[in-house]
């Protein structure tokens, strides 16, 4: 019997059956009374969620519009942006900028840290930058940045749009808007919130909103927040047709995190990703990510010596888990794990037993339902 693929790529991620269905229903048109109704309680539901004063906006793309679209609306050829890095998708700011006109700084740490918040703050005061970016967790290095931490501190730069890329983050890391002085907010739907990819989905406070407004005319057209935002208040209106069955699926997903609660839907991501970090470890790989700093939604593991990463993750698929390669100088040394999103128990211990299965036919010594039993342990004991 063929054996079932389980998707544990750190996204898109599994998407549950009552979210699939949302996709199936029947499309209508967009000025359906009962789906702008839907889409109007949706965009509520996200901006109470995220406790985003400003406005939400929910708009077919992808993660990598969602970076687009903040730098668009906040900025503008010639002015100066400070981008934070911890991995290969804080770099994608550098060619995002570079195409725009704008002088970016960049800052990064060694990939599995983070940049210091100190360090950060002296390099705000070399000059005036009209935004800074920091991605909350960069998929290639499994590390979670300070954002709340890093919010905090810029209260003494209040000309700076503190952008942060939540793709990886958002409905899985704890984020609060207003709270955590973020100005932008970006992810997409295919990573913690579970749906299929599609939409991206970017919260703004008043004063990107006022940034917005002092530029003028901008050069973009289809990411411009001045088209957007008649619809987002007024979800009767029209700018482009909205991905009726996407939207359906979000509030489907949005339904299932407020039944969970949000701080309870932070906490067991949390608790997943230690459990499947000690497992991993246990098994004798080294999560890249150090400690104090690592991501809940997704691990990071660096292969032990002599597994060959090719064979392993096609046992690994053929056991019936997928999942991702590194990236950059860490290509063919690790694997990604994702670990966000709807998973369960049964998903939990499923992987790690796959992974030892898959670390056994590859040859390499490994104490069989050591990892699995590490994952109990930590199911049983929180």
């Amino acid at each position: 019997m063929k054996t079932r693929k389980l998707l544990m790529i750190p996204g898109p991620t599994p998407v549950a059956r009552s979210i699939q269905e949302q996709m199936g229903r029947e499309t209508v048109a967009f000025g359906d009374p009962a789906f702008v109704k839907d889409f109007k309680e949706l965009l509520e539901d996200l901006k109470s969620l995220f406790n985003c004063s400003g406005e939400v906006f929910v708009v077919a793309g992808t993660g990598t519009m969602g970076m687009e679209m903040a730098i668009a609306n906040t900025t503008k050829a010639g002015d100066n942006v400070l981008i934070v890095s911890h991995g290969f998708f804080g770099d994608r700011f550098i060619d995002l900028c570079s195409r725009k006109g704008l002088n970016a700084d960049v800052i990064s740490s060694e990939w599995g840290e983070t940049v210091p918040v100190e360090k950060i703050k002296e390099k705000l005061k070399e000059k005036k930058y009209a935004a800074m970016t920091v991605t909350h967790v960069d998929t290639s290095t499994g590390v979670c940045a300070p954002v709340a931490e890093i919010g905090k501190m810029m209260k003494e730069f209040p000309e700076t749009i503190y952008i942060v890329d939540g793709v990886c983050a958002t409905a899985g890391e704890p984020e609060d808007v207003d709270a955590m002085g973020i100005d932008i907010l970006f992810t997409g739907s295919q990573k913690a919130f579970g749906v299929a990819p599609g939409l991206t989905m970017l919260w703004a406070s008043g004063k990107a909103l006022e940034r917005r407004k002092s530029l003028g005319s901008i050069p973009e057209f289809y990411i411009d927040f001045e088209k957007w935002l008649p619809v987002m208040k007024d979800t009767a209106k029209y700018f482009a047709t909205p991905a009726i069955n996407m939207i359906w699926a979000l509030k489907e997903s949005v339904r299932i995190i407020k039944e969970e609660g949000i701080e309870n839907r932070y906490a067991r991501h949390r608790k997943t990703g230690t459990a499947m970090q000690a497992a991993l470890e246990a098994l004798g790989f080294r999560i890249l990510a150090k400690e104090g700093c690592r991501a809940a939604t997704l691990s990071n593991p660096v292969y032990p010596e002599g597994v060959d990463d090719a064979k392993f993750r096609g046992l690994l698929a053929e056991e019936g888990i997928m999942v991702a390669g590194g990236l950059a100088a860490y290509a063919g040394r690790m694997f990604r794990l994702g670990h966000m999103g709807n998973i369960d128990k049964h998903d939990m211990i499923s992987v790690i037993a796959a992974v030892e299965r898959a670390l056994y036919r590859a040859g390499m010594p490994v104490e069989l339902g050591k990892g699995v039993g590490v994952v109990q342990q930590h199911l049983i004991d929180s």
